[in-house]
């Protein structure tokens, strides 16, 4: 009896999740009705989806990470394959079938170049990575009609036989049969390749614990390696029949929408319910094909999807199984940047050695734009304004441990306010700067919300798919009418200064970036930076000392909405026009990544992983650009873990070890997993003292006297003088 309960209890769990694709097709029989040769359509462009997002579900069983190169995997041999059939005239079955090995051979590459380089790293680093090698492929892409002396554009790949069907208003060929015969094969196959196989076994055991699975013998590298392929090729089978069905486009930031339909099946799905996620992808194909057919866009799918994510993370459980703990730890792991010790801080060399690097960074600073020419002072400023972003993401990311993957949505905010506020009302920067920092915290608290519950990847997708819905819905205009379209004259600042001269906006931008970072690095000194810190690294070991996350955390979302939306006024002022795709979640995927190389543990980071970024954009012509970004990210987080900015603390830190050997003091250990830095041969009332951070294996006893309201000291200051 018992047995037969739980497999009846089993079985209504399993029913329960069909229950999301259910209400989503009855949505859109209720709302956005069409004809029977729609559903059809519909239908075909689900399964078409349903294969990327089991990909997707397959590279998140291995790995623990989402594939935001999901969609270019798939694009670049699918592109090879309709050039080989429509430029240089190959069979379709021929280039069909040297498509699908060259997919097969890029998904081992991939793997064996980029991927198992990350094997042990926190799953933050591999989902940048994986951006990068986004922009890689993509490059490829646009690259490839150039063999044939052709540039990129919108193809379609030719019908593979003779058919014709119509019926409810749509014409149907025979790559629309293809698709319905492929598509659900593939998806049987590839459900019965995991259940039956013990390949199939042994992906799901690593799934959930891998380092165990490969103590008990399982290989887990081989697996990986089995499993991109496997999704490699899945991704290819979607683009081609894409090809013939619609058509296949190029430029980088395609597969965007892409991965955002394959997470929204995936995460109502439950991350791990194959049959649930196919179900999904192809409701959500079948409401997509709707709503275009009774809106004539599909605008607002973004909205749509965005509130199936949040909605569907909100009533999952967390916390239940060791992984998802894992999951969470593994997108929480940051460098911390550790102070001088005060016993070197007063040595007349590294005074001296301050006070020269602050001199010649305040020359570089302010004397490098007077050697540029017009352009150059214009994009330098770019530079700068986007440096402000990235500060943000540090505060929010790095130090409070909540990953957000749509900042630009925050900056979208202010630059809508602050052209709304110069074109309708006349008012100067400053002005505009403190109403929109003010809205922009508002905005970020109702977006933090769900970080009440939700933490790494949970977070990350959520932001990236509100990101989506402002660009596509909200900045647009299509939901209400009320940013300023066209360029406008640029106001002045205090109603008094001119803002018209390049230079002058650069200096003014690097006037806002240098107060906010000596706010910002004021801020983490005080107790609110340090509990930002011990919350990231021990939410349940915080809480035993009286602090409430709550507050802490709504406290950081707020602090970075704040910061970016006031520098979305300044980039809006700095372009003198409100441009949409300024502030779409491509933008905010590529913000976060310059962080992530520039080193989200410090200040600095975000200045360096600015310059990184826009400087390679501002040196090299598209696409070359976005091949030296997408190269770059790779190296720099195979090279140096911990970012750009980790490097020059390396470099600092050599350089004080030095100074300490030459002063008769015992070289420094600059722990950067403990955090604690001794000098051993200082007095004892000189010692450096370790933090009272409760560190990730600390236990708090259940009976301790702790009075609630004691003060926390995380860590010291994150933030060393540059």
């Amino acid at each position: 009896m018992g047995w037969s309960a739980e497999k009846n209890k089993t079985a209504k769990n399993n029913l329960l999740l069909f229950l999301p694709a259910v209400g989503i097709l009855l949505a859109q029989v209720l709302l956005f009705p069409m004809p029977s040769g729609a559903v059809l359509s519909g239908v075909i462009l689900g399964l078409l989806g349903a294969l990327g997002a089991l990909g997707l579900a397959l590279v998140w069983r291995a790995n623990r990470v989402v594939n935001f190169a999901q969609g270019d995997l798939g694009g670049l041999p699918a592109t090879f394959s309709v050039l080989l059939v429509t430029l240089a005239g190959l069979p379709w079955l021929l280039s069909i079938t040297i498509g699908f090995a060259s997919a097969l051979l890029l998904g081992l590459i991939v793997d064996v170049l980029v991927i198992r380089r990350f094997f042990s790293s926190p799953r933050l680093q591999l989902t940048v990575a994986t951006l990068g090698l986004a922009q890689v492929l993509a490059f490829c892409t646009l690259l490839l009609p150039k063999l044939w002396d052709a540039g990129p554009a919108v193809r379609t790949l030719p019908p593979p036989f003779e058919f014709s069907l119509s019926t409810g208003g749509v014409a149907f060929d025979g790559s629309d049969l293809l698709a319905v015969i492929v598509a659900p094969a593939l998806l049987i196959a590839v459900a019965l390749f995991l259940k039956l196989t013990d390949t199939g076994v042994a992906v799901r055991a690593s799934a959930e614990r891998s380092d165990r699975a490969a103590t008990l013998g399982i290989p887990v590298r081989r697996l990986e390696a089995q499993i991109w392929v496997l999704a490699t090729a899945l991704a290819y089978v979607s683009m081609i029949l894409s090809a013939g069905v619609n058509s296949l486009p190029f430029g980088v930031g395609l597969g965007l929408s892409v991965v955002l339909r394959a997470l929204t099946a995936l995460i109502v799905g439950r991350m791990t319910h194959l049959v649930a996620i196919a179900a999904t992808a192809v409701a959500l194909g079948v409401l997509e094909t709707g709503v275009r057919w009774n809106t004539g866009d599909s605008y607002l799918m973004s909205p749509i999807l965005a509130g199936l994510i949040i909605v569907s993370l909100l009533l999952q459980r967390r916390g239940s199984r060791r992984s998802d703990a894992e999951d969470v730890s593994s997108w929480d792991s940051l460098g911390e940047v550790r102070p001088i010790p005060a016993a070197l801080a007063r040595l007349r060399e590294v005074r001296l050695g301050r006070l020269g690097l602050v001199a010649a960074a305040t020359v570089l600073v302010l004397g490098l734009p007077l050697l540029l020419g017009t352009n150059g002072q214009f994009k330098a400023g770019v530079v700068v304004i986007f440096a402000m972003i990235g500060l943000s993401v540090v505060v929010l990311t790095g130090w409070a441990g909540q990953v957000s993957l749509g900042q630009m949505a925050f900056v979208g905010v202010g630059a809508s306010v602050g052209a709304w506020a110069t074109v309708e009302q006349g008012w100067e920067p400053l002005t505009s700067m403190l109403v929109a920092g003010v809205l922009g915290a508002v905005v970020a608290v109702l977006v933090g919300l769900p970080a009440l519950r939700l933490r790494g990847l949970y977070l990350a997708v959520t932001t990236l798919a509100i990101s989506v819905a402002a660009s596509e819905w909200i900045f647009s205009n299509r939901a209400v009418d009320w940013i300023p379209e066209g360029r406008f004259d640029r106001p002045q600042l205090l109603y008094r200064l001119s803002l018209d001269s390049p230079l002058r906006l650069y200096y003014f931008a690097l006037a806002v970036l240098v107060l906010m970072g000596i706010v910002l690095r004021r801020l983490r000194k005080t107790r609110t930076g340090r509990v930002l810190v011990a919350l990231r690294d021990n939410e349940s070991g915080a809480v035993a000392f009286g602090v409430n996350p709550i507050r802490v955390k709504l406290s950081a979302f707020a602090v970075s909405g704040c910061v970016a939306s006031m520098a979305g006024v300044v980039l809006v002022i700095h372009q003198a026009a409100f441009r949409q795709q300024t502030y779409g979640a491509e933008e905010s995927l590529l913000v976060f990544s310059a962080t992530v190389v520039g080193g989200l543990g410090s200040l600095l980071g975000a200045v360096l992983g600015s310059v990184f970024q826009r400087g390679s954009q501002w040196l090299l012509p598209a696409p070359w650009s976005v091949l030296a970004t997408g190269v770059g990210v790779l190296v720099v987080l195979l090279s140096a873990p911990d970012g750009l900015g980790g490097v020059v603390f390396r470099v600092r830190d050599r350089a004080l070890a030095y100074v300490a050997r030459k002063n008769s003091l015992s070289e420094l250990n600059f722990n950067r997993e403990s955090g604690i830095e001794t000098p051993t041969d200082l007095e004892p009332d000189e010692t450096v003292q370790p933090d009272a951070t409760v560190g990730p294996d600390a236990t708090v006893e259940s009976d301790a006297t702790t009075a609630p309201d004691a003060p926390v000291e995380p860590d010291a200051d994150s933030e060393a003088v540059s």
